[in-house]
């Protein structure tokens, strides 16, 4: 084989490899997100899915021992910043039916390729290192911006936990956290 042969095929080799890592790079880190938005707003529904239950399936505070007439604020905490510049409220609300939400409110954070939503047994500090054991994820983000809610799966013992995480599980870091202390009133 000829020199410039071997040359040739060592250029395509390469431009090949250049190629493929610049394809998988881009698919992993997602770089247009840094400049784009998504904005939910959603209401806060007025009663859970229709359920037979009479009794709350979730242990609550003394504080709200049984459903009200309407939505009841369970906990609430401001979010802070970890990785991305984070801001807004977390609630946990008993809505009138018993369903349980976790509300997001004037969300403001970065989009990311594949953020979650969970609460977490640790505090908002602490989850910056991880989410820790017992986590309970409420699916994907809607939207970076916003007002949005997430069902509580029915069981959950919202007691137990103690922040509102916004989670990139493709970097596994926390974007922002927000403390639950119970609401007043």
């Amino acid at each position: 084989m000829s020199q410039s042969r071997s040359v040739r095929l060592s250029r395509r080799t390469v431009l090949l490899v250049l190629v493929v890592a610049t394809g998988l790079g881009l698919a992993v880190f997602q770089p247009w997100k840094a400049f784009t938005d998504t904005a939910v707003n959603e209401a806060l529904p007025a009663s859970s899915s229709p359920s037979k239950q009479t009794e709350p399936s979730m242990k609550e505070s003394a504080m709200s021992p049984r459903p009200a007439a309407g939505p009841k604020d369970l906990s609430e905490g401001r979010f802070v910043t970890h990785e991305h510049a984070t801001s807004g409220i977390a609630r946990t609300v008993r809505l009138a039916e018993g369903g349980h939400v976790l509300r997001l409110e004037d969300l403001k954070t970065s989009d990311g390729p594949d953020v979650r939503v969970y609460l977490s047994t640790r505090g908002a500090d602490a989850v910056e290192k991880g989410l820790g054991d017992g986590a309970v994820e409420l699916g994907k983000l809607k939207g970076n911006l916003g007002n949005q809610n997430y069902t509580v799966p029915a069981g959950t013992d919202l007691s137990e936990f103690r922040s509102a995480v916004l989670w990139c599980e493709r970097f596994s870091v926390s974007f922002g956290a927000a403390d639950l202390s119970l609401a007043k009133g």
